[in-house]
This record gives structure tokens, sequence and C-alpha cells, in this order.
């Protein structure tokens, strides 16, 4: 490849990394308080979506904080393999600057993906299973199907933000 089509290539990808964490700088300053919204938000939705899991949560203990603080820093690509990072991005590309109302969506469909295990572990096993997640052998499909989720609930509650509300 020429080098003037890697510095487009760069440029390119540099250009999308921007647009993406434009509409985030409240993630990335100090006290964090984009990230802190959007775990609150997520921890709503949880509760809303998935009473059972939320409240075994709530009783072990654990705060969203302690996992989901990752998440949102991270936007999932520590969880998730290399291979489908791809995918996830253009899911936030696409999204433009309501990816961070989505990312909420996106993250609840992925926590709830182990609703049943999560039910059987206490306290300690939730944050070693957490921070462990068993994603290593994810195919496109088990992708697709987290986000495919997210877009459903999305569809179903984002016009509706009173579900949020405790």
């Amino acid at each position: 490849m020429s080098s003037g089509k890697i510095s487009n290539i760069e440029a390119d990808c540099y250009w999308c990394l921007s647009k993406l964490l434009d509409g985030m700088q409240d993630h990335y300053t100090f006290a964090q308080p984009g990230i802190q919204r959007l775990v609150f938000k997520l921890k709503e939705l949880v509760r809303r979506i998935d009473e059972p899991v939320s409240r075994h949560m709530e009783d072990q203990g654990l705060e969203y904080l302690q996992f989901a603080f990752r998440w949102f820093n991270c936007l999932l690509i520590r969880e998730i393999p290399f291979h489908l990072v791809t995918r996830l991005w253009d899911t936030y590309l696409a999204e433009g600057d309501a990816l961070p109302d989505f990312l909420v969506y996106i993250f609840a469909s992925f926590l709830l993906t182990w609703s049943d295990e999560l039910q059987k572990l206490d306290f300690q096993g939730m944050v070693m299973f957490l921070q462990h997640l068993p994603t290593q052998n994810w195919t496109y499909q088990e992708l697709e199907t987290v986000l495919s989720r997210a877009y459903i609930w999305h569809s179903m509650f984002n016009s509706s933000p009173s579900h949020l509300a405790s």
C-alpha cells in the first residue's frame, strides 16, 4: 500500500474516533459525570427489564460502578474478542450523537445475557464473573443478539424516559 493511501486511512480512522468521542467528552473529564450519569441509567434500566437480577445484585451489595465503569470507559472493547470490535464500533458510529444513550441499552443487553448465572452468585462471585466474562469464544451471532436486543429495548423505552425514574 502506498504511503498516501496509508495516510488517508489513518486520517479516516482519526476522524471516526474524534467523531465518536466528541459526544462523550464528559466521560473523560474530572469526576467523569457522563459515565456516572449513564451508570445510573443502566441500573434503572436493568431494574425495569429484569427486576429479579437487579434485586439480587442489590441484595448482594454489588454497585454498578464496580463493573460498568470499565464498560463505559472502554466502550466494552475489553469485554469482547478483538475480531468483534469492528462490528461493535460500526454500531457506535452509526448511532452518531445518540451513542451515549444507546450505550446504556447495549450494556444492559450485554449484562442481562448472564442474568441466570448472576442470580446464582454471591457478591464475590459476581465481581469475579463480571471481571472475566465468558466471551472469549463469542462469534458475530452472540454480539448481534446483544445489539438486536439493545435496539428493541431502545425502541421500547427511549421515547418514554419515565421508565428510568425510581
